[in-house]
């Protein structure tokens, strides 16, 4: 669950994204999984699931990095965070996230994925499709 004020636009990086709505200080703890806010989905769920919710949480969850056997999907704004390999978060103590530097009022919200999901592999974008 993210703990700071964001809103969610056009992003540069890949369709949308998630954007600060305040400056944020660096060292802020931004995200922390709130188990009755945030869904933890049983891997088997998941591998059961109808081909469009396979599909959807493919986009929007990830495996807990703390719980095995779990998913988790963020039912707020941060499941529209994007990937960069220059993030302004840390998202690497699977306890919360924190900004790296000061970010300001407008900025996109970006973090590595591979902080949280080591077998992560950045999904080809639409321009690398065409070529």
């Amino acid at each position: 669950m993210l703990l700071v004020n964001t809103f969610v636009g056009a992003s540069a990086i890949e369709g949308v994204g998630v954007f600060a709505a305040d400056p944020i200080p660096r060292g802020t703890l931004i995200w922390r999984l709130e188990p009755d806010f945030d869904r933890l989905i049983p891997v088997e769920k998941y591998e059961t699931a109808e081909p469009r919710l396979k599909d959807f949480l493919d986009r929007y969850a990830y495996p807990s990095p703390d719980k095995p056997g779990f998913i988790v999907y963020e039912v707020d704004n941060g499941r529209f965070m994007n990937h960069s390999d220059d993030p302004n978060t840390d998202f690497s103590d699977a306890g919360g996230a924190t900004t790296i530097r000061d970010i300001a009022a407008g900025e996109e919200l970006t973090c590595n994925y591979a902080d949280f999901y080591p077998q992560f592999e950045l999904m080809p974008t639409a321009e690398a499709a065409k070529r």
